[in-house]
């Protein structure tokens, strides 16, 4: 299919690989799409901007990359950004079209629905869109598609009048007159409102003054401020809504003295907020700000979780706002023809843009595109024309199972350093466009978003998967099944019976056919620290105490991390601490505590702050302190190994220290966690056999380590199965411990 994507300042139209439905969500063959003037050209030109200049507004990423220098040197530093900034990224938040397939989870949508949708995640300008449930409203019959693509735009306006709370016979000032502003005059005259506008473009007050506005003011026509007081008896405005985009102070500035006492200042624009005091203090103004479409909008749960607001608590949510809006436009209450100056296909959207960007001529007001009623291609598989074909000879075909940031700044610079040992010959992602752009930038023959169009692929030898932490079992499953080698990402499952099941596939009896390779990516055992380590006490004569600290730091609790695709931080991070443990002892854990601070407050999770204890068979005793009450200048990684009358420090894969021995520590220039060692491990493993680089049962101890902590630090939280599993092991513990 075909999709609009902002690629280092322009404007692309690439084939991209359709996406797939799933749970929750619709997928929808777009018939128009709305392009936002404002919003998007501004995108266009931040894209367009030297990374110098970008640097400069965001020091945050300046830091970040500072930071990957010192980690992992320069030329991987700048293979990251150089392979994040050639990817590009999708523009558009309004659109409109018909249903092609319905998730589930979703019963009150069908096949065929005509449905508008929003949002800058997904209601993208593409031939095919994926959009979850509360983002997507059913088309009036007598609406047509083109007015029905401007749903967000009708949506913003609208949550900016809720946010005025006007009144029948208010007068209301509207400072600026593009295509919300024009929105928000015939909102507001629906409303019962008198309206005033004001705009720098005379022809755009003159359209307003056609449709719905009452008086138009020009600044060039004498001071506005002092327009408004003669149009009002003195008093001035009930309420001014700004709707203007311009990084000016003095809008808002006019806008307050506009106002009468006690009046309102709405924002909906983008302008300056350099407040001066003086304006609003002795009026006593109320200065609101308007966030996008309304109740809901930035909320994870409410947009891609799919949990409404209730209408008794919360009566306009976006999405009601959104199907508001359709309403009024279906009843004609609302003219939006007059607003539409140009439709171009998608074939062209390049020169819609320019349009919109051209200063020499009147730009369009609302700019929309027009798709085919048949899609150029709906397959999830695009194959890369410029992909070139190589004998196999010992090199690891890779499919790729996940393109996120992680893969990306981590994995995908060691493969490209190794390319007599990998070949990533194709990729799979959620979002066709990413998939495409990694594709193209590693030369795969192909992209897709369907990783079962890999699994079915037998010319590739392994998988790297690295998707949320909710699908690697159901993953690993069927590429284990497929017969493929399978490098994953940890944690190796989320839940006991997702573990039983990877297990009882890799043990069953296969003759002389060996099962194929599974490796969960706990890095930290490959590190040439840990593995330095493991020699200096592999003779030792009695069990050891580990002392591990992980000065995690705080990850916003509405982040993926804390929830059901990320599964948490212990199961989804310390199970890496765990590995090494086991890694260490070579021991299976006798038992597992664990205790957890209560926050005070909810800032932190149940699973931010806790300390593990693990007693290991050969009696060896370890404790995880896991914190994000820390700081960043302390170390995120400190261990203490304590045997034999010997000390080694370790302290963020850096540097080793030893004390109480000959033996010498180790230092390295920067990080190293060992991300560059397990990939080699995994092909040296496929290429000449031999034992796995993590033994099954140690990848497993390891993973149930993490589930009887988590049974203990979140037990509200887990499952009846789980729980009953846990509450077995630990009831073995206690046998084991007795006897």
């Amino acid at each position: 299919m075909k999709q609009v994507l902002i690629r280092q300042g322009q404007i692309v139209v690439d084939d991209v690989p359709a996406p797939a439905v799933e749970a929750g969500t619709v997928l929808i063959r777009v018939d128009h799409s709305c392009i936002s003037a404002g919003t998007e050209m501004s995108g266009v030109k931040e894209a367009g901007t030297p990374l110098w200049k970008r640097a400069l507004r965001k020091p945050q990423a300046v830091l970040q990359a500072a930071e990957l220098v010192a980690g992992h040197g320069l030329s991987h530093a700048r293979r990251v950004i150089e392979g994040k900034l050639s990817i590009g990224h999708p523009t558009g938040y309004s659109a409109a079209g018909t249903i092609m397939q319905v998730g589930p989870k979703i019963d009150d949508l069908s096949i065929g629905d005509r449905v508008a949708c929003a949002g800058a995640q997904c209601a993208h300008h593409a031939e095919i869109i994926r959009v979850p449930r509360n983002l997507t409203v059913p088309i009036p019959d007598t609406l047509g598609f083109p007015i029905a693509s401007t749903v967000t735009l009708g949506a913003i306006a609208l949550q900016g009048l809720r946010r005025a709370s006007p009144t029948m016979g208010e007068t209301f000032v509207v400072i600026g007159l593009g295509l919300l502003g024009q929105l928000t005059v015939q909102l507001l005259k629906a409303h019962g409102c008198r309206v005033i506008g004001t705009d720098l473009d005379r022809e755009r007050l003159a359209l307003a003054q056609s449709i719905a506005l009452d008086v138009g003011i020009h600044p060039d026509d004498g001071i506005d401020v002092q327009q408004v007081a003669r149009l009002t008896d003195g008093n001035g405005a009930d309420g001014v809504i700004v709707t203007a985009a311009s990084p000016s102070d003095r809008i808002v500035s006019t806008a307050f003295q506009m106002c009468r006492k006690k009046g309102r200042v709405v924002l909906v624009g983008d302008v300056g907020l350099n407040l001066n005091r003086a304006d609003f203090y002795e009026k006593e103004l109320d200065f609101l700000i308007s966030t996008s479409y309304g109740p809901g909008r930035y909320d994870h749960r409410y947009e891609a979780d799919g949990m409404d607001y209730p209408i008794g608590y919360v009566r306009w949510t976006e999405n009601r706002n959104m199907a508001e809006y359709l309403r009024l436009a279906a009843e004609d209450r609302l003219k939006i023809s007059p607003l539409i100056n140009a439709t171009f296909p998608i074939e062209e959207a390049s020169a819609a843009y320019r349009s919109l960007a051209d200063s020499t001529s009147q730009r369009p007001l609302m700019t929309l595109l027009s798709y085919p009623a048949e899609s150029s291609n709906e397959n999830p598989v695009i194959l890369n024309p410029r992909a070139y074909q190589r004998s196999k000879n010992d090199i690891i075909r890779l499919g790729l199972i996940g393109a996120g940031s992680f893969f990306k700044g981590m994995h995908l610079p060691n493969i490209l350093a190794n390319p007599t040992t990998f070949r990533i010959d194709a990729v799979a992602s959620r979002t066709g466009h990413n998939a495409t752009a990694v594709c193209q930038q590693v030369g795969a023959r192909y992209a897709t978003t369907d990783f079962n169009a890999i699994l079915s692929d037998s010319d590739i030898d392994a998988v790297l998967i690295t998707t949320r932490h909710d699908q690697h079992a159901t993953q690993i499953a069927a590429a284990l099944q497929a017969g493929k080698h399978v490098f994953v990402e940890k944690p190796l499952a989320m839940r006991e019976r997702e573990l039983s099941e990877i297990v009882e596939f890799v043990e069953q009896p296969r003759g002389q056919a060996a099962a194929p390779l599974l490796l969960t990516g706990f890095n930290r055992r490959f590190s040439p620290h840990a593995r330095h380590i493991k020699k200096l006490v592999e003779d030792r004569s009695n069990p050891l105490i580990l002392n591990y600290r992980m000065n995690a730091g705080y990850i916003p609790q509405n982040n993926w991390v804390h929830g059901p695709e990320g599964g948490g931080r212990n199961i989804g991070e310390a199970c890496h601490i765990y590995d090494l443990f086991v890694y260490l002892t070579n021991s299976r854990a006798a038992e597992v505590t664990a205790k957890t601070i209560h926050p005070r407050t909810e800032h932190y999770a149940r699973d931010d702050n806790f300390v593990a204890t693990i007693t290991f068979d050969d009696g060896s005793l370890a404790t995880l302190t896991y914190t994000a009450l820390g700081h960043p200048d302390f170390p995120k990684e400190t261990l203490d190994v304590f045997t034999d009358g010997k000390v080694l420090t370790l302290q963020n894969y850096k540097t080793t220290e030893v004390r109480g021995s000959n033996s010498k520590g180790l230092t390295r220039k920067r990080i190293e966690k060992g991300h560059k060692e397990e990939l080699a491990d995994f092909a040296r493993c496929i290429q000449h056999g031999g034992e796995w680089p993590i033994p099954l049962w140690q990848q497993v101890e390891a993973t149930r380590i993490s589930f009887l902590v988590e049974q203990q630090i979140r037990p509200q939280d887990r499952s009846t199965e789980t729980h009953k599993i846990v509450e077995r092991e630990l009831d073995m513990q206690q046998v084991k411990k007795a006897s």
